[in-house]
């Protein structure tokens, strides 16, 4: 039976922890979490048999096979690289942390020196594989090709960030337009997905992100793309919620242990 713990004990951890006590992760144990709040992370762990640990030194030396993170960029980027040098694989929502070059090289070759994983999880997108096949399509033959990430907000969605402003509530604007790598910049909780499928892809720097915002609209559309010679992948996905970020991750570690696996 594989071992995991869950960095981040809000919304989203919450969701994994309920999928676990449904038995939706019978191959897994849980044996710990942590949270900035201690409060929330012993309220999740309730009725579980798990730890609530006071530090992400404490989760690393219980040696988890898998760690989860569900809070943010800054909590992933402090435990990510002591954890994958320990052979502990992350299963980490704040992607757009790989926006940052270097720290993805150094995550990157961590993992590699001791056999660990990062497993990227869809998050509220989806189409990673095709993705994939048509870059390395593109690659071997030398085929241009551009990718990257639509999204559709509200203005609710934007609250509090540099792109917000009143007017959003009474007209639809195209907000932003630039690289994923700039994106993630400028909203770093609001565009992981994007940085997710750049990954899958042309890498931040080259993957555009496309955020349009209207007035009444509620939830998240994002439309991750890419096109090559002779082919093109679209996956369209709309979410009310960021629930679906935390059942993504669910599904994933499903896959980790299934007999049958979907790529």
């Amino acid at each position: 039976m594989k071992t995991f713990a869950i960095a981040g004990c809000g919304h989203l951890g919450t969701i994994i922890r309920n999928a676990y006590l449904g038995g939706f992760l019978k191959d897994y144990k849980l044996i710990a979490a942590y949270s900035r709040n201690e409060e929330d992370a012993k309220k999740l762990v309730m009725e579980t048999g798990a730890e609530a640990l006071s530090s992400m030194d404490d989760v690393i030396k219980h040696k988890p096979d898998y760690i989860i993170e569900t809070a943010s960029i800054a909590l992933f980027k402090d435990f990510a690289i002591k954890a994958l040098e320990e052979g502990i694989s992350v299963i980490p929502l704040s992607i757009g942390a790989f926006a940052d070059s270097a720290f993805k090289d150094e995550a990157l070759k961590a993992a590699e020196k001791s056999d660990a994983r990062i497993y990227i999880p869809s998050g509220a997108v989806g189409g990673f594989d095709a993705m994939l096949t048509i870059s390395l399509m593109a690659k071997a033959n030398g085929w241009p090709i551009k990718a990257g990430l639509y999204n559709h907000k509200g203005p609710a969605g934007l609250r509090n960030t540099p792109l917000y402003s009143e007017e959003l509530k009474e007209e639809e604007r195209r907000v932003f337009y630039g690289t994923t790598a700039e994106a993630i910049a400028i909203l770093p909780t609001k565009v992981n997905v994007a940085v997710a499928t750049a990954l899958s892809s042309i890498g931040a720097d080259n993957a555009t992100a496309e955020i349009v915002c209207s007035p009444d609209f509620t939830g998240d559309t994002q439309c991750a793309f890419a096109e090559t010679e002779g082919n093109r992948v679209r996956a369209d996905i709309y979410s009310a919620t960021s629930d679906i970020a935390a059942w993504s991750v669910v599904a994933l570690m499903r896959n980790l242990t299934s007999t049958m696996i979907f790529f």
